[in-house]
């Protein structure tokens, strides 16, 4: 009786040792489902570091825009406020207005055609030209690393796919390998498991990217959208100023 207790103590330890998590079939992985894996995490990883990289740059960037328009209104001298807008180097905005300034500097200095309507007009275009040049500096400047989410997004879903294609493939040829008898619902489960783990890891790089690279493009927008607004402005006030 001890005995027949004794040998099913044994075999319910053997039955606890051979069973394995996520991560163990994730280290048991070989081949090209293994590759398959160390990519995806690879790519998940790189993502992760542009989301938290972009997320604080973009931060700072609505914030210090939001105080140095704050600033530029408040204040009565462009020259005042251009020495101010070097306090705010994550602005996208300052730095519309500094190109700005010191396109209008440039026009204010020359002596020829200063004082006649079409060289007022055509200093003002390039003022104009002067701000939508760094507002396109800015905008690519913000939109750097963003193709990287769109791509885990787009990519890391089949990539995964494939890996789990591949796996459930090999677990079949082996299966196949085996003799009646040898077959079972032990052999099958885990070598499927092992390869579907590939796809959820490819949905896990996959939908953080997605998210964020909609989430960024659309405070990028709006910095844009706030960029252009003041370049108007500005214009409307050198435009008040300069050909009176």
């Amino acid at each position: 009786m001890q005995d027949a207790i004794w040998v099913h103590l044994v075999t319910a330890v053997g039955e606890g040792d051979t069973k394995k998590g996520i991560l163990d079939m994730m280290a048991d992985s070989s081949g090209v489902v293994l590759g398959v894996l160390v990519l995806l995490l690879l790519a998940s990883a790189a993502s992760w570091f542009v989301i938290g990289y972009k997320f604080i740059y973009l931060f700072r960037a609505q914030r210090e825009s939001a105080t140095f328009l704050d600033t530029f209104w408040q204040s009565k001298r462009l020259d005042a406020i251009y020495q101010s807008a070097d306090t705010f180097k994550r602005s996208p905005v300052s730095q519309v207005f500094k190109a700005g300034y010191v396109e209008l500097t440039k026009l204010k200095g020359q002596e020829d055609g200063s004082k006649t309507m079409s060289g007022a007009l055509g200093g003002l275009e390039n003022v104009e030209r002067a701000l939508r040049r760094a507002s396109t500096a800015e905008v690519t400047q913000m939109e750097s690393l963003i193709p990287l989410l769109a791509t885990v997004g787009s990519t890391a879903p089949f990539v995964g796919l494939f890996g789990t294609v591949w796996g459930i493939m090999n677990a079949f040829v082996n299966i196949n390998n085996l003799s009646a008898g040898e077959v079972s619902l032990a052999v099958v489960a885990g070598p499927i498991a092992e390869a579907l783990i590939a796809t959820a890891v490819g949905l896990f790089a996959a939908i953080p990217a997605v998210v964020a690279y909609n989430y960024f493009l659309n405070r990028i927008k709006i910095l844009g959208a706030e960029m252009d607004n003041f370049s108007a402005d500005f214009l409307n006030i050198v435009k008040r100023h300069f050909l009176k």
